[in-house]
């Protein structure tokens, strides 16, 4: 995972939506929300979970590598971009490559459209604008360090398996910290 990146907390978000207003004043998203809201099981709870763009690593990010037309930059940083629109040709292998269901295809524009954890401003420093509005911190942005200390509690994966692949990812999933159980003899500690 990058030094300083995005971290999910599907624990803390509350169904808001203010990631998804925030991210439509990106910058560089021209009105477009570059995030999903999913909800995790729709009518019988209020859970909910940000999708974002997980910045594969490890392989580098497949929408990318299934590119015919080289239009999915990966920055030196790690950061995926959205395709080039001079490049893009719309074939849609980016849509059905990504593990996570990030990029879109916009038909009338005939161009992918993804989170590129608002580089315009991450670039200079600044929180990516899902981050800098989420009410809950379901969505931080920093270091490792800077998550433990102000979640003690809380682990961060950056490896998911789909199938007999494995992908490690530029951004991370909060988890709850397992508990150790102290084994002791006629009892549970």
């Amino acid at each position: 995972m990058k030094d300083k990146t995005l971290f999910i907390d599907p624990g803390r978000c509350i169904g808001c939506q203010a990631c998804v207003a925030a991210c439509r004043e990106c910058d560089s998203h021209r009105g477009r929300s570059m995030i999903q809201l999913d909800y995790i099981d729709e009518g019988r709870s209020t859970a909910a979970m940000p999708t974002v763009c997980m910045h594969c690593e490890d392989p580098v990010a497949p929408c990318a590598q299934v590119c015919p037309a080289d239009a999915i930059p990966v920055g030196p940083d790690g950061v995926v971009h959205t395709a080039a629109k001079e490049r893009c040709i719309a074939c849609g292998n980016c849509v059905h490559a990504c593990p996570f269901g990030v990029p879109k295809l916009d038909l009338t524009e005939m161009l992918q459209y993804k989170c590129d954890m608002c580089y315009d401003r991450t670039s200079r420093g600044l929180q990516p604008m899902c981050a800098s509005v989420c009410p809950t911190g379901s969505i931080f942005y920093g270091t490792y360090e800077e998550l433990v200390n102000s979640r003690p509690h809380a682990e961060a994966i950056d490896v998911f398996g789909f199938g007999d692949q494995e992908i490690r990812t530029g951004c991370a999933v909060v988890v709850p910290a397992e508990k150790s159980i102290e084994v002791v003899p006629g009892g549970y500690g």
